[in-house]
């Protein structure tokens, strides 16, 4: 079989390090990277540092408004598309790529396989929840990464090509874990003891684009006493400095500004941090998966089992439930999030094997 698969992320480039290992083995696999996420920190450096194989096409598609950044990318991957005729398109997760490779798809009568199906936060204000369940209506197969998301699918009446696999992410984590640990020096460069500091990100444009939640973030990180490793997303930095707290942030002692990070640093950094604080969804369940608590800086998640077994707390832009977070010790009731059974670095396999058994 003949595919097409779409990145455009980071989440999706680390996604595609597994499932396109595994898909190459039996398929052909043509890898388009959309441009979404374009300076080299946030992509070449994944590429390299996961082994994703080179993408056949790049867009170049670049930051711009939701409409005009999906609509660039509609046009480049129709030509794309009418040059390469696919058997089928693979989309990952719920970035404007996700949904544009769909669309692109869809209108030229291709079929599309969606993995990261079913995932919800039932918060429509949240730009990546249209992106997913538009994708997931519009898609012939879903890819679902715990038991969770295939309930989600089946209340909105899907349930033919319905997978559960697993999750993609493990697959990859456990793979970089062992890599980490010889090629990652990321702790000895910042000069950091393990569970001896916390470990932050903060991208969504929920909390970026608003002043005033940006300030209750930044005013929570500033209170905090201990040490913060804070990797800045080039937006995040923009808005930081529009908004007028990148200094602020900036002349705190105990916070350690980085450029983003390679995966193997990052993946270093989650698995020996004391907590990890994120309005990422994805180092919601990294964080889960390395048995690190979490506090999301969200109202929401998609990651519910994440929250249910003990290992996460929503506390959205509010300073005093940020800095309650931090200093609250955290007791999961077990050890595993549900679903871990899944966990066993098999997903991509099933992915590979479903697509096979469809050919």
């Amino acid at each position: 079989m003949k595919i097409l698969s779409v990145v455009g992320a980071r989440p999706q480039f680390i996604k595609a390090a597994a499932v396109s290992r595994a898909l190459r083995r039996t398929h052909r696999e043509i890898l388009v990277h959309t441009g979404q996420h374009y300076d080299y920190e946030m992509s070449s450096a994944f590429f390299e540092g996961l082994n994703v194989p080179a993408p056949d096409h790049e867009l170049g598609v670049g930051s711009a408004s939701h409409a005009c950044q999906t609509a660039g990318m509609l046009v480049g991957l129709q030509r794309v598309l009418l040059d390469e005729k696919p058997d089928m398109v693979l989309v990952y997760g719920d970035t404007n790529s996700t949904l544009a490779g769909a669309l692109a798809a869809s209108k030229l009568n291709v079929p599309i396989a969606h993995v990261e199906a079913g995932l919800r936060s039932f918060d429509r204000s949240m730009p990546e929840e249209i992106n997913r369940i538009l994708t997931d209506r519009i898609s012939a197969l879903l890819f679902c990464p715990t038991p969770a998301s295939v309930a989600n699918l089946r209340n909105e009446g899907a349930e033919e090509g319905v997978h559960l696999v697993g999750d993609v992410m493990f697959d990859v984590a456990m793979d970089a874990c062992a890599r980490a640990e010889k090629e990652s020096h990321i702790l000895q460069r910042l000069g950091l003891k393990p569970k001896a500091y916390l470990l932050a990100t903060v991208h969504r444009a929920g909390n970026t684009d608003d002043v005033e939640k940006l300030r209750g973030i930044v005013a929570a990180f500033v209170q905090l006493a201990e040490t913060l490793v804070l990797p800045l997303h080039p937006r995040t930095r923009k808005c930081l400095a529009r908004a007028g707290l990148f200094d602020q942030l900036a002349s705190a002692r105990h916070v350690v500004l980085t450029e983003p990070l390679g995966y193997l640093d990052f993946v270093t950094l989650q698995k020996n941090a004391r907590k990890v604080l994120t309005d990422s969804g994805g180092v919601q369940k990294e964080a889960c998966f390395h048995r690190v608590p979490c506090i999301t800086l969200r109202e929401q998640t998609e990651w519910v089992e994440t929250v249910e077994s003990g290992w996460n707390v929503l506390v959205g832009a509010d300073t005093r439930r940020i800095v309650q977070a931090v200093g609250k010790p955290f007791a999961p009731p077990t050890d595993d999030c549900p679903g871990f059974e899944l966990w066993d670095g098999l997903a991509s396999q099933r992915i590979a094997a479903c697509l096979a058994a469809c050919s």
